[in-house]
């Protein structure tokens, strides 16, 4: 089996290049000449790295004729990606398949963001609740969605689509949340600030899982998964950012960190509860979340301060 990973240096890009490897899968990972590669400068003898810029219809024929992938792992995963970035590496990806007449079976990954204002009445969260988008990158992930779902129903391209819920671990960029918690308290352990901690609205509720189960189940769908059908992959339970934020400060080794709110951190609009129902990929994959939240959050704060020490060395 031959898979292509769009965005491979990333946060879940690298997990999910790691977990084909486990299943014995021959790996491509597609990046961008200025990509950092630190999440996966470990697997450079084990994976055949393509430089290619999906915002260009040429460069992206170049990387599916040169990997002819069977499974294609599709992981924009960035925030910070624009909507126009999003929205034209995925046509270029899919305009390219239809050009070569080649048809792997595609993962579409979206975002439970993608689901926006939810109201009390329609938790858990089912994929067919209705889409409300409340940042730019969920709009870019609605689009992408729904792409993917054209796609498939106007040229049969066999895509499946995953909507999964937050998810954390070791690796995670510290513009989100957990990570940003978890980098404050590590450098704070080690001197390197004062013994205090900046956050945003810590009153929203989110569905944490583990990176290493969303990269299974994402591996499970591209496997066993319907053709233009959408998963939610999520826990069906949820953390406030404030029980994050204390789990977090009930690791720390130094005790008595005060709490600010830094102004800049709040968001113009927010969604304050996002919980899946995930019975719907449990059914047809048999996928369910093993890692407790608690491993995930401590293995995230433990690969903060083992690069805080690599830092400050």
């Amino acid at each position: 089996m031959r898979i292509l990973i769009t965005g491979i240096t990333g946060f879940v890009g690298s997990h999910m290049a790691e977990y084909a490897l486990s299943k014995g899968a021959q790996v491509f990972g597609s990046n961008r000449w200025r990509s950092k590669t630190e999440n996966v400068d470990h697997l450079r003898s084990k994976v055949t790295f393509l430089e290619s810029d999906l915002r260009d219809l040429s460069s992206v024929r170049s990387l599916l004729e040169i990997s002819n992938p069977s499974f294609v792992g599709v992981s924009w995963h960035a925030p910070a990606e624009t909507l126009t970035t999003n929205i034209i590496s995925q046509v270029n990806l899919l305009e390219a398949l239809r050009g070569l007449k080649m048809s792997p079976r595609v993962l579409a990954v979206g975002s439970s963001e993608e689901y926006g204002l939810v109201y009390e009445d329609e938790l858990p969260i089912t994929e067919s609740n209705p889409l409300r988008p409340l940042s730019p990158y969920a709009v870019s992930k609605v689009t992408q969605d729904m792409m993917a779902f054209q796609y498939f129903k106007s040229y049969g391209l066999p895509i499946i689509r995953a909507r999964a819920f937050n998810h954390e671990g070791p690796r995670r960029g510290d513009v989100f949340v957990t990570s940003n918690f978890a980098r404050q308290i590590a450098e704070i352990e080690a001197g390197l600030r004062d013994p205090v901690v900046y956050v945003g609205d810590l009153r929203p509720r989110r569905d944490y899982s583990d990176v290493r189960d969303i990269v299974r189940g994402y591996w499970l769908l591209l496997e066993r998964g319907e053709p233009g059908e959408v998963y939610n992959l999520c826990s069906g339970t949820s953390w406030a950012i404030q029980q994050v934020l204390d789990f977090l400060l009930g690791l720390a080794k130094v005790k008595n960190i005060e709490v600010k709110t830094d102004p800049t951190r709040l968001r113009p609009s927010d969604v304050m509860i996002l919980e899946g129902d995930p019975s719907k990929v449990s059914k047809a994959t048999g996928w369910k979340v093993e890692i407790p939240f608690e491993r995930t959050l401590t293995e995230l704060l433990d690969y903060w301060r083992q690069r805080t020490r690599a830092f400050s060395r």
